[in-house]
């Protein structure tokens, strides 16, 4: 593979997370993001079976050994399920713009984690590039925040819990990622996480009592078709290529490179809503685009 495999893949995951948070978005806002996280990873189950059968002719995992059914469960539990509930929770309590923000804190507790768990370093080059890429990233979301006039919620310990606990989430699971996913299949990896994250949401609902909401979001065809085309963005696509970053590459560089979402989300929403960008969020883009380059380098 190219020695640029890595950055690569997670530059493609960056992008289709832009694509499935648009396409999620439009979902959530008819059915609510609980169920949406539920159908999706359904819908990703299914694509990726597809591929499974296609591909190696297993639909299912079932050639995976018990070393990548316990690490990449317990990744599916820790990401999808965990990272994603606080992720969302935090974005009702601290508000879109301080969640986005903290979600920043992903690529260096990754690169701690990594550091202390897999004995992965940085070169003061990578160091630079994931300083410049986070700063550009916390200067595009500000500026977007502040030009859209988007109402904040004050900044309350719960909020910050909730941001932290989506931020770690996302961290443990890429790692803990990178140890399951250890000689198998990148997709078939990410089936036993989309697996185990849908195992997790369903015990959920029972305990939240969620179920009847789940039916009458599933009567909402419109709504389910936005939750499959992000499932086929986000879970389907974008997880499996951040695995073959992580796998590929020091997994605090990837995790930087990944965090260029919103970022890459400026252009789309130009041409898709007719939003209008300011020269701070152009200078942060730009800021961003250099640090990745760095890591590129």
């Amino acid at each position: 593979m190219s020695n640029y495999t890595g950055q690569l893949a997670a530059l493609g995951a960056a992008a289709m997370w832009a694509c499935t948070a648009l396409s999620i978005e439009g979902a959530a806002r008819r059915i609510g993001s609980l169920t949406v996280n539920l159908v999706r990873l359904a819908f990703a189950f299914a694509f990726l079976s597809i591929v499974g059968l296609v591909s190696r002719g297993h639909p299912l995992p079932t050639d995976a050994t018990h070393h990548n059914w316990t690490w990449l469960t317990i990744s599916g539990l820790v990401g999808f399920t965990f990272g994603d509930l606080c992720l969302y929770r935090a974005y009702v309590v601290l508000g879109p713009r301080l969640s986005s923000l903290m979600m920043a804190l992903v690529p260096p507790i990754t690169a701690l984690i990594g550091w202390q768990v897999l004995g992965e370093t940085l070169t003061w080059r990578d160091l630079l590039g994931m300083t410049l890429t986070l700063t550009g990233i916390g200067w595009a979301i500000l500026e977007r925040s502040r030009r859209s006039g988007a109402v904040q919620q004050h900044i309350t310990p719960a909020g910050v819990a909730l941001g932290f606990g989506g931020a770690l989430g996302q961290a443990v699971g890429l790692i803990l990622s990178k140890i399951g996913m250890a000689g198998y299949n990148v997709f078939a990896s990410t089936q036993v996480r989309v697996l185990a994250g849908f195992v997790g949401y369903a015990l959920l609902f029972f305990a939240l009592r969620w179920w009847p909401n789940v039916r009458t979001g599933l009567r909402d065809r419109t709504a389910i078709g936005f939750c499959a085309l992000g499932a086929f963005f986000g879970p389907f696509l974008a997880v499996s290529l951040s695995l073959l970053a992580i796998r590929e590459t020091v997994a605090g560089v990837a995790a930087s490179i990944m965090a260029l979402t919103p970022v890459l989300i400026i252009p789309l929403v130009i041409v898709l809503k007719g939003e209008k960008v300011g020269i701070g969020g152009v200078a942060g883009a730009l800021v961003a685009v250099t640090g990745v380059a760095l890591l590129f380098l």
